[in-house]
Order: structure tokens, then sequence, then C-alpha cells
């Protein structure tokens, strides 16, 4: 995974609450093998509609999805995350998201930004009356910044789970840091032990 530092982006207002997994991703697109290609099933069931809000042309190229509360409830499945991600968000602002959803996000660099309700609904009608509004996301700061409308509130976010998004670590990249001590460790099991080599 890559490092996230900074997310500075305009932002697509999908103002919805309670939007669960399988909106973001419908079952169908998760009998692929492949981990590409899930941006084209990003909420496909409702971009059927014109007014759907990531078909509007104002929104193209946006980083930030902000959306209602409780958004990512339902099962887990990290095509949901893989979706928008490919999509090109880079960050989902939201007052709350389901559990696993969010750490999922964590686990594959999406950053999962937490404001109260009342930032969020700002941020929603300000996105939806000028769609060139830039958000910035601090991740090492824990912040998310609207100069324009002079927001400015820190984020909650875990130690740990802001070093795997300084760092670009997912679970694999973490394991590799103790490369050392698992050798260590290997070299001194009895030859009689099973293996990973």
């Amino acid at each position: 995974m890559e490092a996230v530092r900074i997310v500075t982006g305009t932002a697509v207002p999908l103002d919805r609450s309670d939007v669960d997994t399988d909106q973001i991703i419908p079952s169908d697109w998760l009998k692929q093998v492949e981990r590409t290609g899930f941006e084209k099933g990003l909420f496909s069931e409702w971009r059927d509609d014109r007014d759907f809000v990531l078909n509007q042309e104002q929104y193209a190229g946006a980083t930030i999805l902000l959306a209602g509360p409780n958004f990512g409830t339902g099962s887990s499945r990290e095509h949901a995350v893989w979706a928008i991600q490919q999509y090109g968000f880079q960050a989902v602002v939201s007052p709350r998201f389901g559990d696993i959803f969010r750490n999922n996000s964590t686990k594959n660099g999406l950053v999962p930004v937490v404001v109260s309700p009342e930032v969020s609904e700002k941020l929603m009608r300000a996105v939806e009356a000028d769609p060139t509004l830039e958000i910035t996301i601090d991740v090492e700061r824990r912040t998310l910044e609207v100069p324009a409308l002079g927001v400015s509130v820190d984020f909650p976010l875990d130690d740990s789970v802001q070093h795997r998004f300084l760092e670009g670590l997912d679970d694999i990249g973490l394991t590799l840091q103790k490369t050392g001590a698992i050798e260590t460790y290997e070299s001194s099991r009895a030859d009689w032990f099973p293996t990973t080599r």
C-alpha cells in the first residue's frame, strides 16, 4: 500500500445515510477473481439513475467522498474499499462508519475521517453549492480543513493506524518489518517442525 500523508481535493456529496457495503459494491461484483476493475461496480445500482451524484460532471475527478452517517455498514467485503479507491477516492468523510468497513479501509489505505454531524452537514451543503471547494485531510496532524469555510477540525485516528498510513504499511508490510525476528526464530526451531519454506 502507498503511504498517505495529505489528501487534498474536491469532494462528492453522497447525501444518504446507512449506506451498506452491498450498496457500495453489489454482490454480483464479488465473483471476480482479479482485484481490479471494481470502480465500475461502485454504487452500480444507483448509477443507472442519470441524476445520481457520481453521474454529475461537476464532481468528476473528486478525491474525497462525503458520506452521510452510518456509512459502510453490513457485511465485510474489502471489495467495497477497493471500489471506492479504484474510482479515485482517497478518503471518506462521515459522522459514523461501520466498524468492519472502517477497519478494512485502514488496512487498504483509504482514510476514514469521522466528523461531527454538524460539520458533515456543513460540508455537504457547501460542496453541493460549490463543487470546486477544496478540502485538505492531513493524516499526520489528524485534521480536516476547508479554508474557504473557515473549517478546521481534528478527527480520531489511532496511533497504530496513523503509522500504517504514514509508512504505507498493510498487514504484510507490518509482518515484513519483523523479518529479522522471524528468521531468528525459524533458525532456532527443531528440524522436525514444519516450516514455511
